[in-house]
């Protein structure tokens, strides 16, 4: 599924969309530049599971945990991660395979230990579309 988004506010409104939808155990791949608009999709993503606190994203901590919605939320940033085995101190295979849904920014450096089974979301630029402009893929649901 390829989504055009024109404003923050479509981007926000897919991932809404998508939290809303959101099953337990599911592992979603944010995948994009620095820029696109992965903390705006984040963000609406955390208002579809129901979750009211401000959503940032934990670039120094690795995982943020959010348990007020109607799922735990894991919101992973593993952009500053220097190996992949920082993620067993974590406990990743609780939040990958639990009852809560886990969000995974820069989840390109941590592919050996996905699961099967992820719902990949690519967020795009195209400046000769505009400024605000982003090509959202969204790929596994």
């Amino acid at each position: 599924m390829v989504i055009e988004s024109w404003k923050p506010e479509d981007t926000f409104s897919l991932g809404k969309k998508l939290g809303e939808q959101a099953a337990p155990s599911a592992v979603y791949c944010l995948n994009g530049d620095l820029g696109v608009g992965k903390t705006v999709f984040t963000q609406g993503f955390a208002s579809g599971l129901g979750i009211k606190e401000a959503v940032n994203s934990p670039t120094f901590t690795i995982v943020q945990q959010y348990d007020d919605g109607r799922l735990p939320f894991y919101h992973f940033d593993v952009y500053r991660i220097g190996d992949v085995s920082e993620m067993d101190e974590i406990g990743y295979e609780d939040c990958f395979y639990g009852e809560g849904v886990s969000l995974i920014e820069w989840s390109e450096l941590i592919t050996e230990i996905l699961p099967e089974s992820i719902i990949s979301v690519t967020i795009e630029k195209d400046l000769e579309k505009g400024f605000d402009y982003r090509k959202i893929t969204v790929e596994g649901i």
